[in-house]
């Protein structure tokens, strides 16, 4: 066989990205999607051609047969590893050229035809040294392109979430509607969804009709111009979900506070009028635009972008245009609470609710008001009422439906499908179309302006932090949310869920007993308060697992985050978020995990011990993993049957937490190789009052610094344990003098008899450390706060 010493295409040369020569960029220097362009688009020329014949090594020439190059400069290397006898009848038969000794006619450079001055040997073919290359970049290009079609209809997705969410919810009415019309009864509803169909009408009107007679006035009130804005019907739905919404997490029973409300109605509308305002101004018309959206990389002239994409009937990038074509000035925080004012009023005089009929009763049904403007007292001088303020509170058939309203609510702040954008700017980042901040100002002028004049290069640093929490990529952890479900359905009360039950309320005793009838109204207050709360719990817990349904099934989502006035990070969406509750840490895990390692698995042991608390997590680090250990069988038991089994994880401070620890020891444990097992577990560490640490680190204070674990020792200090074990010696002290000469004596002496060792003492202070480190005393931590939580551990 013919020594194999140089190997060359048949076909051109011409091609740049195969030529090395001077004044040439060489291939690899050029762009990976250059260089995939180029092969794609010369793909059908060439790909059937560059085939590799070898010569006899008598011959070390790298064209054919001796024949001269044009271009002395060109090289190509010789790449033996893909060389194969030719099959294919394109080209002579190999036996044929050598038992006939044919001449094989070649055309070469110009497709000049030469022939061969010797016999070919044995003719051999190959791809061209680049072709594996291609087909790794062939590769790369159709991920890229499955990659990019994927972000795409992500994008859309997101976009359609935040933009048209109030719309939908409109259209919905008007299709029920249009159905109960039809068929002359009432579709099969929920009960809260019956209240919002029955209320949604006669609202729409009262904004229509409300519009009308401030348009004919000479003189319009301040909110006219803003009512106008948006159509009824979407505003009857704003007003509507927002309301129930606000009534839900309200912190007082069944009631909200007028001018928290009216602010929340009012900034909602103003959101969806920069939208609406947008999407109108892109319409054709009597067309829609058409819902896809394309994000364009070129850096065009705005009118030139914009006209081009109307043409087409598609959106543009909704961000700079709300501010650069619109020119909407913000409304601020006196038009809003004017407007929601408005708004709220046309509820109430449009809401209604019908108690169920009395069936032996001969008289027509009742109609009462949905909702009401009353005022509370904050104090009480002399009997008088001397501080009020106004609440809107609902009738007890609305509140009843509350709890299985979250199904229901519009949320447009949900998880983003993609990435962030990344903050460029007070107002510039975040949502796509939403209005985001990059600090949380609450309409305090002075701090908007305060972080405004701050000189962008100074915030680079915040915007890149920002932009990494927004960039970690989530996912709804199934396997704890089937559990949650589950125990929910059972109905609740443990692993930290509240109880879905009320407490019952005893009847009124018929006994004339003033002592009895003073306790039994004592009982009664006392539970309808925590019946009140618990309600609130349960709206809280409904609305944090209406989310998690609504993302368990994506792929990942992503958290856009922004600052508080402390500088602290948190997300912007505040139902369920990896800051908030143990439920809500447990349901969420890492979308993108990575594998355990060499200290992983130890790591995930330490993690489980300190999730499970109970003082394990103050142990040293031996002996919380001798804890783990003995509690192997508890662990694999609580992962294989979380809800029928021992269920040793819901004794856990953080049991959902808890339970996501045990399963992913479990999958670790029993797999082939624990090391490398993927994990997608998230890891919460929290500083040890991280106030007093920044205080004993300025200050060089070593004692301090060692109550706040800022230097290394065999167990974890707690500051409050230690906090709470001097005031409890102080108070020991107080406790032996004698009461005569001392009256705190006595007050002393009962305390230490309820105290055990200065546990409850450090429960009650540990809420006041943290705020008095913060000085966040415009959070309300004043005097009654604080009183209040020391009552709470008594």
């Amino acid at each position: 066989m013919a020594s194999c010493a140089s190997v060359f295409p048949v076909v051109p040369w011409e091609s740049p990205i195969l030529w090395r020569c001077k004044g040439r960029r060489e291939p690899h220097q050029t762009k990976i999607p250059r260089l995939i362009d180029l092969f794609v688009n010369n793909m059908s020329s060439s790909i059937a051609i560059h085939r590799f014949v070898a010569q006899n090594s008598l011959h070390s020439s790298p064209f054919p047969l001796g024949s001269d190059s044009l271009e002395p400069e060109v090289k190509f290397r010789t790449a033996f590893s893909h060389m194969r006898t030719l099959e294919s009848p394109v080209i002579y038969d190999t036996i044929t050229v050598q038992d006939e000794q044919a001449d094989f006619p070649w055309f070469g450079y110009d497709h000049s035809l030469i022939l061969p001055g010797k016999t070919l040997e044995r003719i051999f073919w190959e791809d061209t040294p680049w072709m594996p290359c291609f087909d790794d970049l062939l590769n790369v290009h159709e991920s890229l392109g499955l990659a990019r079609k994927k972000y795409n209809a992500l994008r859309r997705r997101q976009v359609k979430a935040e933009t048209e969410a109030w719309e939908r919810a409109a259209e919905e009415y008007k299709e029920l509607e249009r159905v109960m019309l039809e068929k002359k009864l009432a579709p099969s509803l929920p009960y809260v969804k019956s209240l919002f169909l029955g209320w949604f009408e006669p609202l729409r009107s009262a904004i229509e009709k409300d519009l009308k007679l401030e348009k004919a006035k000479r003189h319009k009130a301040a909110y006219a111009h803003h009512l106008s804005l948006l159509p009824a019907d979407k505003l009857a739905v704003i007003v509507m979900h927002k309301m129930m919404g606000l009534l839900m997490m309200g912190q007082e029973e069944g009631c909200v506070r007028v001018v928290q409300a009216a602010i929340h109605i009012g900034e909602a509308v103003e959101n969806e009028v920069r939208i609406h305002g947008y999407v109108e101004k892109t319409k054709k018309r009597g067309n829609r635009v058409c819902q896809d959206i394309i994000f364009t990389k070129e850096q065009q002239k705005r009118r030139k972008l914009v006209m081009k994409l109307i043409k087409m009937k598609k959106l543009v990038d909704v961000q700079k245009l709300l501010k650069e074509e619109i020119h909407m000035e913000p409304w601020g925080r006196d038009a809003q609470a004017k407007l929601g004012t408005r708004l709220i009023e046309l509820l109430i005089e449009s809401a209604f609710v019908q108690p169920p009929i009395n069936q032996s009763g001969d008289s027509s049904p009742d109609i009462l008001p949905a909702f009401r403007h009353i005022l509370k007292a904050v104090s009480v001088e002399d009997g008088k009422l001397k501080n009020k303020y106004g609440v809107i509170e609902c009738h007890p058939l609305v509140h009843m439906g509350l709890g299985s309203t979250a199904r229901l609510m519009v949320i447009p702040y949900l998880p983003m499908l993609i990435p962030p954008k990344k903050w460029k700017g007070y107002n510039k980042g975040g949502h796509l179309f939403l209005p985001s901040y990059v600090m949380r100002t609450h309409g305090a002028k002075d701090q908007q302006n305060a972080i405004k004049s701050v000189p962008k290069r100074q915030l680079n640093k915040v915007f890149e932090a920002l932009d990494t929490l927004g960039s970690t990529k989530w996912r709804v952890n199934r396997r704890i949310l089937e559990v949650v479900e589950t125990i929910w359905s059972e109905g609740g009360g443990v692993a930290g869920l509240v109880d879905r039950e009320d407490i019952p309320i005893q009847e009124k005793p018929g006994l004339e007993d003033s002592m009895e009838i003073k306790k039994w109204r004592w009982n009664a207050r006392k539970a309808k308060k925590a019946n009140n709360e618990m309600h609130a719990q349960r709206c809280d817990t409904e609305l944090k697992l209406s989310v998690a349904r609504k993302m368990q099934d994506e792929e990942g989502f992503y958290y856009p985050h922004n600052l508080d006035f402390r500088g602290r990070a948190y997300p912007m969406h505040s139902h369920l978020n990896h800051l908030s509750s143990d439920l809500c840490r447990g349901i969420l895990e890492f979308a993108e995990g990575r594998q355990l390692g060499k200290s992983g698995l130890c790591w995930l042991k330490v993690h489980l011990a300190n999730i499970y608390g109970g003082g394990v997590e103050k142990l040293s680090y031996d002996a919380r993993l001798t804890f783990v250990e003995n509690h192997l069988n508890n662990i694999f038991d609580s992962a294989m049957n979380p809800v029928d089994g021992k269920r040793w994880w819901i004794h856990a401070e953080d049991p959902f937490q808890c339970l996501a620890a045990c399963i992913n020891l479990s999958d670790a444990l029993t797999s082939s190789s624990p090391h490398s097992m993927i994990s997608y577990l998230p890891i919460h560490q929290d500083g040890s009052c991280n106030g007093l640490q920044h205080y004993a680190a300025l200050g060089r204070d070593s004692l301090e610094a060692a109550a706040v674990n800022l230097v290394a020792q065999e167990k974890p200090a707690d500051v409050y344990s230690g906090i709470a074990a001097r005031v409890y010696e102080i108070v020991k002290q107080d406790s032996q003098k004698d009461p005569a000469s001392d009256p705190t004596a006595s007050l002393a002496k009962i305390l230490v008899d309820q105290l055990s060792g200065g546990q409850e003492v450090s429960k009650a202070d540990c809420h006041d450390i943290s705020l008095w480190c913060y000085i966040c005393w415009c959070q309300r931590a004043d005097k009654k706060e604080t009183d209040r939580k020391r009552k709470n551990h008594r």
